[in-house]
């Protein structure tokens, strides 16, 4: 059963870098809001005197955003990557489980790793491999 145990979370570890570079390359696709908010913000274009919105205004906010929706994806990536990492050591038993169920939000590749490595993560034998009881 070890054995068994061993080669689930070998191929579970593998999974979570392929979906970390996965993650992390998606989270690249909001860089071009971030462009394009940038342009408006640091290039607007001439406006009549009553415009009520102005286009330096519209770039910070499409810059904003931007930003936030990728540094919140690089870090998911990086979370995932550090709980593959923890897997393979037989560390961080519950950000293993906490990373599983976050990443079960993001279908079908995250819920489908998700729920594989909670009930992986779920088996006695497992949980004694990271030092915690059967219990």
């Amino acid at each position: 059963m070890m054995d068994k145990d061993a080669e689930h979370l070998r191929l579970l570890v593998i999974a979570h870098y392929v979906y970390a570079a996965m993650v992390a390359l998606f989270a690249c696709i909001p860089i071009i809001h971030l462009t394009i908010g940038l342009v408006f913000l640091l290039n607007p274009l001439p406006q009549s005197q009553g415009d009520p919105f102005p286009a330096q205004a519209f770039g910070a906010i499409f810059a904003t955003i931007g930003a936030v929706l990728v540094l919140a994806g690089w870090t998911f990536a990086a979370c995932v990557f550090v709980a593959g990492r923890s897997l393979a050591a037989r560390r961080r038993y519950t950000f293993c489980i906490v990373v599983a169920a976050i990443s079960c939000l993001l279908v079908p590749v995250g819920t489908v790793l998700g729920v594989l490595t909670i009930i992986v993560l779920q088996r006695p034998s497992v949980r004694a491999m990271f030092g915690r009881d059967g219990a």
